[in-house]
């Protein structure tokens, strides 16, 4: 009998190891053993904090554990990007990165505690906001050929607002005047609700916004809406031109989100995460409920998401240098 033992347990174990259960996997365990935290880098409610909670309850189920959002807002969404740059690179921690997290701040802050790309470990894209100029309902413009003649007409007359200085917002408006040769005078807000205010009520003319934020006035008829920075027309505005057809044909992405998570993250971590972000995003109700937002659904390989990112940040950049702007 004892003589057989040693070959039981061997043949056991050989079993187990063809399964994936023998000890060296127990040992190591199985990624995610636990709720993983999906960390929206700015306050509940918003664009962003919408963005994050459909994915974190759909890739929830596809990683068969709880999917945790928790906001940590401030300082244009740098506090919690390095939050997230800090924390262990386990999988058990991600970022809802943004335009502005990942791309513009790298721009416009001279201090910024954590690199944009080298920081972080990138796993995909997972929707892009168009993003719509639109002027005030009593701008003596109702296409954008007619708005771009009075602009070019009149430099330094006309102004718009944004949510506040060095944002994503302001840096995509100062873009567009860097390629269409306008000048229009820059007025920041403490947000986008009280930017949009005062265009709707024609204190400003008007406002590069997303279009998940500007639709219902443009809805109310308080926003007319000139081009729209997307791939294609966007489906609630068929008779508004892109940018691209009004010959601009670098202005053609809106604002993204996207999922990263900290430097250094192991591949097969990175696999498990990349491949159930991908399913969840191919879930129809998730595709339905981001269309709903005015956001279309992207899928990105961690290859591809980097080099959009670095992409980005050499863009703003220049953007930054065009406008002489800085957010610190």
């Amino acid at each position: 009998m004892n003589r057989r033992q040693p070959l039981v347990l061997t043949a056991a174990f050989a079993a187990a190891s063809l399964l994936g259960l023998g000890a060296p996997a127990f040992a190591q365990g199985t990624f995610p053993d636990k709720p993983v935290k999906l960390i929206v880098p700015f306050p509940p409610g918003g664009t962003s904090d919408i963005t994050g909670r459909i994915l974190a309850e759909a890739l929830g189920k596809e990683l068969g554990q709880p999917v945790v959002v928790e906001n940590k807002g401030g300082a244009g969404g740098t506090i919690g990007a390095r939050f997230v740059a800090d924390a262990k690179p386990d999988g058990y921690t991600l970022l809802l990165g943004t335009s502005s997290t990942n791309g513009t701040n790298s721009a416009v802050y001279k201090n910024l505690p954590f690199d944009g790309v080298k920081s972080f470990t990138p796993i995909t894209r997972i929707v892009t906001v168009p993003g719509v100029l639109s002027v005030t309902s009593s701008f003596p413009a109702r296409t954008y050929a007619e708005f771009y003649k009075l602009a070019k007409e009149s430099p330094g007359k006309f102004s718009y607002a944004s949510s506040g200085n060095g944002g994503a917002t302001h840096m995509a408006m100062e873009y567009y005047k860097s390629l269409s040769g306008l000048r229009i005078v820059h007025v920041p807000y403490r947000g986008t609700g009280p930017a949009l205010n005062d265009v709707v009520g024609g204190q400003v003319q008007m406002i590069f916004d997303t279009l998940a934020s500007s639709y219902p006035h443009i809805k109310a008829g308080t926003l007319i809406p000139m081009a729209v920075a997307a791939p294609q027309r966007a489906g609630e505005l068929p008779n508004v031109p892109t940018f691209v057809e009004t010959g601009l044909k670098t202005f053609n992405e809106g604002f993204w989100n996207g999922v990263l998570a900290p430097a250094g993250l192991p591949p097969e971590v990175l696999k498990t995460l990349h491949g159930a972000v991908i399913r969840a995003l191919r879930t129809q109700s998730v595709k339905d409920r981001y269309a709903a937002t005015g956001a279309l659904v992207v899928e990105d390989t961690p290859e591809a998401f980097t080099a959009l990112i670095t992409a980005d940040i050499a863009k703003w950049k220049k953007v930054a240098e065009f406008g002489k702007i800085t957010a610190d």
